[in-house]
């Protein structure tokens, strides 16, 4: 083989390194940069309904299965201002103390049949109530957060959209959703991921999960 020869392949080889090396730092750009899109098995959408319709929705103070009682409070606080960003319909927080839902005399997270519907619907005046409960909430070892929700269509007692997830921040997935999610916000400089989950607060993972939910909408 001559040299003219060995330094075509040798020109070839580091011409294709170079093309694999380019495709790769494309590829991991595309991919950081691609919007969040929701698995579609951990929620439902009535096909046969215009979500957008329904006006105004009450969001229920959720219920709480959890050890932590102030979790109601917070993770409803935030589902309520990430479902206020998407725009859908608008909105009316309701809490569990709240004198007008008290006296209907309901549980929050139950069904509930026609008339009581038409109760809600004249008393909190609204055509949607969306309800659930904080199935799991856990600060450490590592933070996990579990929601149950769903949102009923007052009208004629239709389920419009429903809910049901686990996130937890020691999967690799999750964490890479996370990584998507801060730099969609604009909140990553160079801190690596890793660096930046050991600083997650409990209050910034629960917006990024109520970012989640909110985004099945």
């Amino acid at each position: 083989m001559n040299n003219r020869t060995k330094l075509a392949k040798r020109y070839m080889y580091r011409l294709i390194s170079f093309i694999l090396i380019l495709a790769f730092v494309i590829l991991q750009g595309c991919i950081s940069n691609h919007a969040f899109v929701p698995a579609a098995n951990y929620y439902y959408h009535n096909p046969n309904k215009d979500i957008t319709t329904i006006g105004k929705v009450a969001v229920v103070e959720l219920n709480n299965d959890s050890g932590y009682p102030q979790m109601s409070s917070e993770i409803t606080e935030a589902l309520f201002q990430a479902l206020q960003k998407q725009q859908v319909f608008s909105l009316a927080i309701i809490r569990q103390h709240n004198s007008s839902w008290r006296s209907l005399q309901l549980e929050t997270d139950s069904t509930y049949n026609l008339n009581q519907m038409q109760s809600i619907r004249e008393t909190l005046k609204c055509n949607g109530v969306l309800i659930g409960t904080i199935t799991e909430f856990r600060p450490y070892p590592h933070m996990v957060i579990g929601l149950r929700l769903k949102l009923l269509d007052l009208r004629d007692g239709s389920l419009l959209w429903a809910l049901e997830q686990i996130w937890d921040i020691d999967d690799k997935k999750t964490e890479y959703r996370i990584n998507n999610y801060y730099q969609s916000q604009k909140r990553m400089d160079s801190v690596s991921l890793m660096d930046h989950l050991v600083s997650v607060s409990p209050l910034e993972f629960i917006k990024f999960v109520c970012y989640e939910a909110a985004k099945t909408l």
